[in-house]
């Protein structure tokens, strides 16, 4: 029993004096192996951002650029690590790992399809031109401008200043607005005017005091249209068209229209009125009103 573990120490004791000049006689090779890793670093990352301001200049798209060049970082330094492993001659190993990439992928792509999902949405959002960084949009309840896409998810800097992140999936899978995409956006502001006014002088007047403060380019122009008969009054909408990429002209150019038709209207008379309740009270509530007061006295 005492011999059998001194042969086994022995024999490890061999394997570990094997194994310390294994590694010292590939210590020049890794040394190596550990500096071309550390060239194609930044290698990649110098020839990705001068691919960044040079070749991809004529692309207008910031998202396809940010991909292409987080892609072209990848390839090279992929490039680096099979000469690293050349250089270590453990090319052997890495057949072995290539054989068994297809196993292990096939796994990872069952346990991670939600982050897969995420990634090749990525793809397709960066590609995408409806939406471009820095453009405002709309999805769901969430709405900002666009400050990043990337592989797993896109981000949105609302209007009060907060950051969204908002998986790439859910984003591609849901209809969105974006307001950047067009230079010409139609405000619609309602109102009312009394029975008792004259609807032609109306439509002339709302018409003209849209016309004169807001510039109609060709093919557009202001529209009128009186909508219902509403209970005090007639109501009407009126349709022009602005300038604006973003929500906040459209809010200038509605909270304007309503002051100038408001003045406008003040000036000539015309009645804008509001709903009036009358309230009856019969016979019988007026007693208990008053039996109410002469217990309350007592």
């Amino acid at each position: 029993m005492e011999f059998s573990i001194n042969d086994a120490i022995n024999n490890l004791w061999e394997k570990l004096d094997g194994w310390l000049d294994a590694i010292i006689l590939k210590l020049p090779n890794m040394v190596v192996a550990i500096l071309v890793m550390i060239l194609f670093y930044f290698l990649a990352k110098y020839v990705s951002r001068f691919t960044k301001k040079i070749a991809f200049k004529g692309i207008k798209q910031e998202s396809i650029k940010q991909m292409l060049t987080k892609i072209l970082f990848a390839v090279i330094l992929l490039v680096g690590f099979f000469i690293a492993l050349g250089i270590l001659e453990l090319d052997k190993a890495l057949t072995s790992i290539l054989a068994g990439a297809g196993v292990v992928g096939l796994a990872i792509g069952l346990a991670l399809q939600g982050t897969l999902g995420n990634t090749v949405s990525g793809l397709v959002l960066s590609f995408l031109p409806k939406v471009r960084i820095g453009d405002f949009i709309e999805t769901g309840d969430k709405k900002g401008y666009v400050t990043e896409i990337s592989l797993r998810n896109i981000v949105i800097r609302q209007t009060d200043n907060e950051y969204v992140i908002i998986p790439n999936s859910t984003f591609v899978d849901n209809p969105f607005t974006n307001y950047s995409w067009t230079e010409r956006s139609r405000i619609d502001v309602a109102c009312g005017v009394g029975y008792e006014d004259d609807l032609e002088k109306v439509e002339r007047l709302v018409t003209e005091v849209i016309d004169q403060n807001f510039e109609q380019l060709e093919g557009e122009g202001v529209e009128f249209f009186f909508t219902e008969f509403g209970d005090s009054s007639i109501n009407f909408v009126t349709r022009f068209w602005i300038n604006s990429t973003k929500p906040k002209p459209k809010l200038a150019a509605k909270h304007k229209a309503i002051m100038l038709i408001k003045k406008r209207f003040d000036a000539e008379g015309v009645n804008i009125p509001f709903p009036i309740r009358t309230l009856d009270f019969g016979k019988n509530q007026l007693q208990m009103v008053s039996k109410h007061s002469g217990n309350g006295t007592s």
